[in-house]
């Protein structure tokens, strides 16, 4: 790999050449080429994948050739060596309504009980999986999708897992719930009026949003999608954490979560 960076006729030219003495861009397998020919050893190499909507849509299946193989130890074998059942505890609701709030005060409580829980929460997931995302609708959706790919394996390994997203369309929820069985998914929106959630702003977003710092907000210039047969509704307008985390608690209790 010493010397001048050698030609690769393979790959296919795209779009209008930069200038060689700054760099070339190329496609090669769907995947996008970028490279500095001044420097032999490719350190200026930089890939990208194609974006949604543009290439292709990233929910879409590319692999063949596969097999899906099922696992020896099932959901029922972990339910009853945990003692008790997964499920995928989704809420939604508006920014600073409370969700990831109410989601980590329940994880407590589920840990405190002695039950098998994780917290999928959505600031923290862009920080790392999801970090290639921005808010497009487009976007939002595969944030979503992939959450919920994520919530089903936590499912199957018998976790109950919280997972903490404004997911602010009904489509992309409804997607995830059509991921899980009868029963592992419960929708938890964690309604606030827009008014309130206003008043608390606990990361200013609102605030830049109303100065038009911040576009496509979900509640100012983006819709949001409120459940219409959420399994769980929580009052976050006139009821404290606790409350809230409370009946949660409740209706895993009485609907048998807690239990193989």
């Amino acid at each position: 790999m010493s010397g001048s960076a050698p030609a690769y006729p393979k790959l296919q030219r795209t779009g209008q050449a930069v200038p060689r003495k700054h760099r070339s861009a190329f496609t090669w397998r769907g995947v996008r080429l970028i490279f500095e020919p001044r420097v032999p050893n490719f350190a200026g190499i930089t890939i990208s994948a194609p974006t949604a909507g543009k290439d292709r849509r990233m929910a879409d299946q590319v692999a063949t050739n596969i097999t899906w193989h099922e696992h020896s130890v099932n959901k029922d074998d972990r339910a009853k060596l945990n003692g008790h059942k997964g499920a995928l505890l989704w809420f939604t609701g508006l920014s600073g309504a409370g969700k990831s709030t109410v989601a980590n005060t329940v994880d407590h409580l589920l840990h405190q009980k002695g039950i098998h829980s994780f917290v999928l929460d959505g600031d923290n997931i862009r920080h790392g999986m999801n970090k290639n995302l921005g808010f497009s609708a487009e976007d939002r959706a595969e944030n979503i999708r992939r959450i919920g790919e994520v919530g089903k394996l936590f499912v199957d390994a018998g976790i109950v897992t919280t997972t903490a997203f404004i997911s602010p369309y009904r489509a992309d929820r409804d997607a995830a719930r059509a991921l899980l069985d009868e029963g592992e998914f419960v929708e938890v929106y964690v309604k606030a009026s827009l008014e309130t959630c206003e008043d608390r702003d606990p990361k200013g977003l609102y605030k830049k949003a109303r100065a038009g710092e911040i576009k496509g907000f979900t509640g100012i210039d983006d819709p949001y999608e409120a459940p219409e047969n959420a399994e769980i509704v929580l009052d976050s307008d006139s009821k404290g954490i606790d409350e809230l985390a409370g009946e949660v608690m409740t209706y895993l209790e009485e609907k048998g979560y807690f239990s193989a």
